[in-house]
């Protein structure tokens, strides 16, 4: 006994980011949906950012860390310039603004939220942006905010004066007062006394004369003529991208959790068994149920090339007995098994489609089955119950159902050529399970993008389990819904469960067969 002959993946790809790149494709809907998020985005950020304008004033900053012992610090360690940066955006330089701008009233953190001060790298320069809702008052605000710092620093460095010569005038009246009494006493140390107090003095005029402005504005702010950030084009565009990234990343999460088959592996990995054909969609195909024998298309060929790999599985007379189920749609287990049983048939063989389900499934009703007014010596030689059905086939192909009779003595009574069963959801009935222990082989008709991987692991083992045998699956791609009127028309003849028999004459012989 060989084993069954693999069917390659046709969506099987060596590179694998095509095959995760075509699952993200197939939700196309949610890719969409990020587009119009991002768009949207980008769109609502353009119209907010519209009428904000920002206004940029520049100051230097002298260096006079300590403008009064300078002497052998280089210029560039005479002040330190992130210490500035942190006081212009003090509260204190924030309040003195609020006086410039006249808005006296104003609290120092509403004007500082609306303020960025930097300092270019390797510079004494520090750079106030004030934005606004208008052009001229970003302008003011950039201005203000430049000149109340030079204020605050001036405030600063003329403190620094007044602590420095009041400590010196003091000195100044100690010696004043010495000399005087030097003077009285006629003391040798009045010379020494004249010369100090002559530096000391000196020195307060020196500490006077020195500039205590903070700095100088190199840079007044002017009203902007265009909008802060980017145009509208460029927030779009990136919106666009950036909704493009939302709408695969959704696509990716939603094809990861996804539990529906989408492909040949999938199926493979979830019954651990080949896969035996797939049948292509058929669009152009009519609504009957067989079409094996009656029409020709892509999807008559996938049953004739299915037939011929189940040969292989036995010997070439037949396949035995084989059960076609489905784990919970009856109607593809159905037109797999008709198709699949007219195809064998075609080789010149008997095939005989057993409907086993406990309660009729209606499989009879879409088949077209051959009415007859007394039985005819082919008609004779069926099994019990059977009835021909109109195919075009090369050989015969007989149509039986179990209806009330009991399903498991059924499908072992069949005679040892080629046979088809067909009975309902494997998952939803347990009848399902006891006729695959009955039978050479069970077939499982898995629908693409429909059928989960779930059931399928579930279908593999309960067969396992119970000692049956796998043989693989059919993977149907998509067909279009048949018309109600087209399934649910009244065949010309339909076996029932209980049959009546009749007897013909035969040369030396009679032979009894069921009919209506």
């Amino acid at each position: 006994m060989t084993g069954p002959i693999p069917f390659d993946d046709r969506y099987d790809e060596p590179d694998q980011l095509r095959d995760q790149l075509r699952r993200i494709l197939r939700h196309r809907v949610l890719i969409a949906l990020g587009i119009l998020l991002g768009v949207l985005g980008g769109l609502a950020l353009s119209l907010q950012r519209a009428h904000t304008y920002t206004a940029t004033s520049e100051v230097l900053v002298r260096s006079t860390t300590d403008p009064f012992s300078s002497v052998g610090v280089s210029a560039d360690n005479q002040v330190s310039m992130s210490t500035e940066q942190r006081i212009a955006t003090s509260a204190a330089v924030a309040s003195r603004a609020a006086h410039i701008l006249g808005r006296p009233g104003t609290q120092a953190g509403t004007l500082g939220a609306r303020l960025r001060v930097t300092n270019p790298q390797k510079s004494q320069v520090i750079r106030f942006e004030f934005t606004a809702r208008a052009p001229q008052r970003a302008a003011r605000g950039a201005n203000a905010f430049a000149e109340a710092y030079l204020a605050d620093r001036k405030s600063r460095n003329d403190a620094t004066v007044q602590r420095a010569t009041r400590a010196l005038e003091q000195q100044i009246a100690v010696l004043n007062q010495r000399i005087a009494l030097d003077q009285l006493e006629r003391s040798s140390a009045k010379p020494a006394a004249q010369n100090q107090l002559y530096n000391l003095q000196k020195r307060v005029l020196d500490i006077k004369s020195r500039d205590t402005d903070g700095g100088d504005i190199v840079r007044r702010a002017t009203a902007p003529t265009l909008p802060v950030g980017p145009g509208m084009r460029t927030l779009l565009g990136l919106g666009l991208v950036c909704g493009l990234l939302l709408g695969i990343v959704l696509a990716w999460v939603r094809s990861a959790l996804d539990n529906r088959v989408r492909s040949v592996g999938e199926v493979q990995a979830a019954l651990r068994a080949p896969v035996l054909g797939i049948l292509p969609s058929d669009d152009g195909g009519d609504d009957a149920l067989l079409t094996v024998g009656r029409t020709s298309s892509p999807r008559t060929e996938a049953y004739r090339a299915l037939a011929f790999r189940l040969r292989q599985t036995r010997s070439p007379e037949g396949p035995g007995r084989v059960l076609v189920v489905s784990p919970r749609d009856v109607g593809a287990a159905e037109e797999v098994a008709a198709n699949l049983g007219a195809a064998l048939a075609d080789d010149g063989g008997d095939v005989l489609l057993v409907d086993t389900a406990p309660d009729t499934s209606g499989l009879a009703t879409h088949l077209p089955l051959m009415p007859y007014a007394a039985p005819t010596l082919e008609e004779a030689f069926l099994p019990p119950g059977s009835v021909l059905v109109d195919a075009d086939v090369v050989g015969r192909f007989a149509f039986s159902s179990s209806g009330g009779l009991d399903p498991h003595a059924r499908a072992a009574s069949e005679p040892d050529t080629s046979s088809v069963l067909v009975t309902g959801p494997f998952l939803a009935q347990a009848d399902a399970l006891a006729v695959a222990q009955r039978v050479d082989g069970v077939v499982v008709v898995a629908n693409l993008n429909r059928t989960r991987r779930e059931d399928l692991r579930q279908v593999q083992e309960l067969i396992g389990c119970s000692g049956g045998r796998l043989l693989g699956a059919v993977l149907d791609a998509g067909r279009p819904r048949r018309r109600l009127g087209t399934l649910r028309r009244r065949p010309k003849y339909a076996p029932e469960a209980h049959t009546s028999s009749m007897e013909l004459p035969v040369q030396d012989g009679t032979f009894s067969v069921s009919r209506r």
